[in-house]
């Protein structure tokens, strides 16, 4: 279980150290919060923001969790949760803006993070196996 995870990003080779990553999640999971308290509040809005509140902070927390892992399996299976949970942040974020397209700009910035992130955690994985 390296501290250090590297990915490769539009060619750029992205180095980060197990701080920058809690930092990171941490401040993805408050930028969604942040977004998602200006959206309108309608039906489909209430429905989505509280979906992809628990799924961002969610990601973080399984991060902070997967750096106490008791072995090299439960180390891969929390970055899984990693995964899965920012995988499912995407989703909701596209969903998000079919509702809400005055707010692209915004939406578009912090999927890319998810992107971003989501691509480190599967070079983890990857080279955890």
């Amino acid at each position: 279980m390296s501290d250090v995870r590297c990915t490769k990003d539009e060619n750029v080779i992205l180095v980060m150290d197990v701080e920058e990553m809690k930092k990171r999640t941490k401040e993805f999971a408050i930028n969604v919060a942040k977004l998602m308290q200006k959206l309108p509040d309608t039906l489909i809005n209430r429905i989505y923001k509280g979906q992809i509140i628990r799924s961002s902070s969610s990601a973080g927390a399984n991060y902070r969790a997967s750096r106490r892992a008791k072995s090299k399996a439960d180390f891969i299976n929390k970055l899984k949760t990693v995964e899965e949970e920012l995988d499912e942040n995407l989703f909701f974020l596209e969903l998000i803006l079919e509702f809400n397209p005055s707010f692209e700009a915004e939406i578009s910035d912090l999927y890319k993070e998810g992107e971003t992130l989501l691509k480190i955690i599967v070079s983890s994985i990857v080279s955890s196996r």
